[in-house]
């Protein structure tokens, strides 16, 4: 279905089961997990689908080392089982990642061996595969950029990798194809409230028209991420803060930083906290940060600090040292984090689990959790909503359900995998118009073939959605984004029937954005 077919329901619906407001990994994965159950769902998204935080993680479905350190054992049991669910249930979009820790210390060999152990039995029978101690020399040969000045050796563990944004679109793909509908650019105005004010709707309004929409439901559940207290707060004004966002930062550099298909963990940096170095799409993402701030944005970006504190704490580890010319692409993304009770609390301290709320007027909240557990969110948060009677009892059945793209028979290596199935389609475009075959960008495998399928299959609607969530190359290279940005306007334009003035504005406005991705 297209966008407008979806919008039609809006109107043809008269009353929905379950009504989600949020498009990022939490809303979607109820969503599907809705759809089905064959619950009648709606989901609204006031930007584009995983635009905020779940387009913006550090690309891992992993149980979480550090939470293990930290004692929260039941998250990490969770994570590890959700982890080994997704990566049989998309195997298109994940991969086993092998991840190093090099360790210049005796103790720190013990230590990273032993706690491995656990992590690997944690995971049960859905372990990617055990982590051992491996040598000097084979740290060496799995690390070829590591600092040997005074290794020892090193730990290997496994862990998932994925691409987040093309996972949150496969998800809204699979809810629709089980007959949900799902709207980007949809913001919710206002919460329809019955005689006894009880939650029972919204009224939203589509970002493109101006027109606004009015939808009842039996359930209204509010998975905004770092936005739940507005939500929270349409249905009561003096509802506390529930949440406090976190930032997460993270750059892109050349592969040659790290070559190879291994990826770096650096378990305990000068604050304390995790760095990554994953390779990704060809070249290598490095992060994260934690730092509270005070207010969330749809468009958050890299603070100085944060920025030299990724590019330092790499510099320790890596032979060739990364400055700031070698940054590709930087972006931002925020935690919804439980605010903190005292002041001063370490973000690094406030567990990550999810949380589910039920307001008096009937409104479900769910914050709180991580990317590699949105499944066993989705569940959780409708098996409330049937707890609370809102919803006939149904069984979920995602544990074993094929996301939209499945397919066993993707070589690693091909740079478009992540399409799964859907190759077959843009194959079949540029069969039909060979002109579509032509590259967007110089050095990268993007056609133009590929925008007509965002545009026409993926519910893309600007130059931002394709080049930033669709292909990815906004967060792999903002100066090959740009030079692909004028081709992607025109194709957008024409497929959705906008005028030439659109092209220029949509232009400016992506150069605008692209500004914060990039420190040259």
């Amino acid at each position: 279905m297209d966008r407008l077919q979806l919008l039609q329901t809006l109107s043809d619906v008269p009353e929905w089961d379950v009504i989600i407001i949020g498009g990022g990994a939490t809303g979607l994965g109820i969503a599907m997990d809705a759809a089905t159950r064959n619950y009648k769902t709606l989901l609204v998204e006031q930007a584009d689908f995983a635009k905020g935080t779940s387009s913006k993680a550090t690309k891992l479905v992993h149980g979480g080392v550090r939470y293990m350190a930290q004692g929260d054992i039941g998250l990490v049991r969770e994570a590890c089982h959700e982890r080994g669910l997704l990566l049989k249930n998309a195997p298109h979009l994940t991969k086993n990642e092998t991840f190093v820790i090099p360790n210049y210390s005796w103790f720190n060999n013990i230590k990273y061996t032993i706690g491995l152990k656990f992590y690997d039995m944690l995971a049960g029978r859905l372990s990617l595969g055990p982590s051992r101690y491996i040598n000097r020399q084979k740290t060496i040969a799995a690390l070829p950029t590591i600092k040997q000045e005074g290794l020892k050796g090193g730990v290997v563990y496994h862990d998932g990798q994925f691409d987040d944004s093309r996972l949150a679109l496969n998800i809204a793909q699979t809810a629709i194809e089980y007959g949900a509908t799902v709207l980007n650019y949809m913001k919710v105005e206002a919460l329809i409230k019955d005689n006894n004010k009880k939650v029972c709707g919204i009224i939203s309004k589509d970002i493109e028209t101006g027109k606004t929409y009015k939808a009842t439901g039996k359930v209204v559940i509010n998975a905004t991420g770092v936005y739940v207290d507005n939500v929270l707060q349409m249905d009561r004004p003096d509802a506390p803060h529930m949440v406090k966002p976190s930032q997460g930062v993270h750059i892109t550099l050349d592969r040659s930083f790290l070559p190879g298909e291994n990826a770096l963990m650096i378990p305990e940096t000068d604050d304390g906290r995790v760095l990554f170095a994953v390779p990704w799409h060809n070249k290598l993402i490095v992060g994260t940060t934690d730092t509270l701030r005070d207010h969330p944005e749809l468009e958050p970006h890299a603070l100085e600090q944060e920025i030299s504190f990724i590019l330092s704490t790499a510099g320790k580890y890596l032979v060739r040292k990364p400055q700031r010319s070698d940054v590709l692409a930087v972006f931002a993304g925020l935690r919804p984090l439980a605010a903190p009770k005292q002041d001063g609390a370490k973000t690094k301290e406030i567990s990550r689990s999810h949380k589910i709320i039920v307001s008096e007027s009937g409104l479900i909240t769910i914050t709180g959790g991580k990317w590699t557990t949105f499944r066993r969110m989705a569940q959780d948060t409708l098996q409330k909503a049937i707890e609370t009677g809102r919803l006939p009892n149904k069984a979920c059945v995602t544990e074993q359900l094929h996301i939209h793209g499945y397919t066993t028979g993707s070589n690693l290596m091909d740079p478009l995998r992540f399409y799964g199935t859907d190759i077959d389609g843009i194959k079949a475009l540029t069969e039909a118009s060979p002109t579509l075959a032509a590259p967007i960008a110089t050095g990268y495998p993007y056609t133009k073939a590929m925008v007509v399928w965002a545009v026409r299959n993926e519910y893309a609607r600007r130059v931002e959605d394709v080049l930033g969530r669709r292909l990815r190359l906004l967060f792999l290279d903002v100066h090959a984004a740009l030079e692909a940005a004028p081709v992607v306007a025109g194709i957008v334009a024409e497929e959705t029937g906008r005028p030439a003035s659109w092209v220029q504005e949509e232009l400016n406005d992506f150069t605008i954005l692209a500004k914060g991705y990039t420190l040259n």
